[in-house]
């Protein structure tokens, strides 16, 4: 997956990341964020102040796998 990275943030604040595939119309999109350890943050890059979705790495990595094998409609 190919993403974006927002700027420098302080530490324990998410650098969230949007999927280049959201195109130039900043379309329906995810982003996530890696820097924080033993969490994976999930937010609606429409509503970047709104409620966030909490993953454990594990379970971004088996949200990730389902996606690219084709197991959910996008």
């Amino acid at each position: 997956m190919k993403h974006e990275q927002s700027a420098r943030a302080g530490a324990g604040t998410p650098l969230w990341i949007k999927s280049s595939h959201s195109g130039a119309s900043n379309g329906d999109c995810v982003e996530f964020a890696r820097n924080l350890p033993g969490l994976i943050p999930v937010r609606d890059s429409k509503n970047p102040t709104g409620s966030t979705l909490a993953l454990s790495p594990e379970s971004w990595r088996g949200f990730v796998s389902a996606l690219a094998a084709g197991h959910f409609r996008v």
